[in-house]
């Protein structure tokens, strides 16, 4: 079995991987950090694991005693956590936050569908982040293939669970219910990530990506529109997707249009192709915390430890 650690235990991310994980075969988690909620019964933050689980959170963390360490703090925690803390050499270790997405010091990125052998190989891991992970998806393709040519135009729309777990003024129910909002509109930071990922694929070109993010009026899940013009007929552009997808355990291209319901609670990504004119529109939809956090970290896993790539990660959609 592996044994598993998990470090910032109480967030929206670290109740999905405890939910994937004490179902996944392979695994034994060993202990759930916490300082905040020392002692405590994991079930009385993560209410949905009542009757899974009798874990408890602990203040405390032995790193020699597991095979893998999760990192779910939030963004700049991890470099702290490091230079506090020695890491055990045979210590795999995998970062959701973005501290090491930049692939410093030795951390691989982690996109299955892009980087999957370098991740076998992988002791350090950086996962990458929702939005950086559904828009990736949407344009990986037409990277590799080398047309992604012009202006790329995106609108994400993102569930509110995105925005973490700490209450605030645009995540608390009578603001964000019946509301929709822009934030950080061509700023994201994810537009980094992304753009390293692409331009790799794309034999160093750096793509021109206008990014407006909106903040959606439900709890999960992310859509992405995306378009571009270009001269590929919508034949030639289905099977562009097709062929760079089609060993992809989780991504998916759909002859018909996508939609959030078919991919919430699932580690999935699907994506559908429109032609109009000479724009390509591109639809891709995820799970923000599953496929855009904690199903990735896991499917990573799988991969770091040699595990076929689906282990513990057969999840059904909420469909209806």
């Amino acid at each position: 079995m592996i044994k598993a650690g998990i470090i910032g235990g109480a967030g929206y991310t670290a109740g999905e991987l405890l939910r994937i994980l004490l179902n996944h075969p392979e695994v034994e988690i060993s202990f759930v950090h916490s300082s905040s909620n020392a002692g405590a019964p994991v079930t009385d933050i993560h209410e949905g694991l009542i009757g899974e689980t009798d874990l408890t959170f602990s203040d405390t963390y032995d790193l020699e005693s597991v095979d893998v360490l999760f990192l779910c703090q939030g963004h700049g925690f991890s470099h702290k956590f490091w230079e506090e803390n020695p890491r055990p050499e045979k210590l795999k270790v995998i970062d959701l936050a973005q501290d090491y997405r930049d692939q410093s010091e030795g951390y691989v990125y982690g996109l299955p569908e892009v980087s999957r052998e370098a991740i076998r190989n992988a002791t350090l891991l950086a996962n990458p982040g929702c939005f950086a992970t559904a828009i990736q998806l949407a344009l990986a393709p037409l990277a590799a293939a080398r047309r992604l040519e012009g202006e790329i135009h995106v609108t994400g729309i993102t569930g509110s669970t995105g925005a973490g777990v700490k209450p605030g003024s645009t995540t608390h129910f009578s603001w964000r219910n019946n509301n929709i909002s822009v934030y950080k509109a061509f700023t994201h930071q994810h537009l980094k990530e992304i753009g390293m990922t692409l331009a790799a694929l794309g034999g160093g070109q750096q793509p021109s990506i206008s990014f407006i993010p909106v903040r959606g009026d439900f709890a999960r899940g992310i859509f992405v529109m995306a378009d571009l013009t270009t001269y590929l007929s919508a034949e030639e552009a289905y099977r562009l997707y097709d062929d760079f997808y089609r060993d992809a355990e989780f991504t998916h291209v759909s002859p018909r249009p996508v939609d959030l319901k078919q991919v919430v609670n699932t580690n999935k990504c699907v994506i559908s192709l429109e032609k109009h004119g000479d724009k390509l529109l591109i639809l891709c939809a995820i799970d923000n915390l599953l496929k855009g956090a904690s199903g990735q970290a896991v499917h990573n896993m799988n991969l770091m430890f040699g595990l076929p790539e689906r282990t513990g990660l057969s999840l059904k959609p909420s469909a209806f």
